[in-house]
């Protein structure tokens, strides 16, 4: 409990050192400090030695918790879902966040006429499939059907609220 209470005062502390903060001035500042100084910086934002000498790591952590002080952080609602994809992304199984929920199952057949002839392009587990070849996304093999870009949910009118071409 008295480490909570410590981390809440030096919490505080940090948010009453946050106010009037000029950020560009802070910004540019840190170009100029030397690494010593940087480590000194990073003991007043964060509280504790700072983790290692490299100049680019402190600069750049430094310069976000002095955004982060004057702004604001990261809102709590997308913590969660950064944890949530972070959870997925470990566990290799793309769960709710990964995975595209318009996505149809691996094996059905997507078809739509284009320029007089039918295009027929099949779902698969880890991609698309059109006459033989194989594609990451559906964009790319609609790509490969029309010569141009296109978005290939709305192609196969599949995108929410899309209307299917004639």
């Amino acid at each position: 409990m008295r480490k909570n209470t410590r981390k809440s005062a030096a919490k505080a502390a940090l948010a009453r050192q946050a106010e009037g903060i000029d950020v560009l001035a802070e910004l540019a500042a840190l170009k100029a400090m030397t690494v010593a100084e940087l480590q000194g910086k990073w003991r007043m934002m964060f509280g504790e030695h700072a983790p290692n000498a490299s100049r680019g790591n402190l600069e750049l952590r430094i310069g976000y918790r002095i955004q982060e002080l004057a702004l604001g952080g990261v809102k709590p609602a997308t913590r969660r879902t950064l944890d949530a994809l972070a959870a997925e992304v470990a566990s290799g199984a793309p769960g709710p966040l990964i995975a595209d929920p318009r996505r149809p199952i691996p094996g059905t057949k997507l078809v739509r006429e284009w320029q007089g002839e039918e295009q027929v392009v099949t779902v698969l587990t880890d991609g698309f499939e059109w006459q033989g070849r194989r594609f990451k996304s559906l964009s790319a093999a609609v790509r490969a059907i029309t010569g141009s870009h296109w978005n290939g949910w709305k192609f196969f009118g599949l995108a929410h609220g899309a209307e299917a071409r004639p």
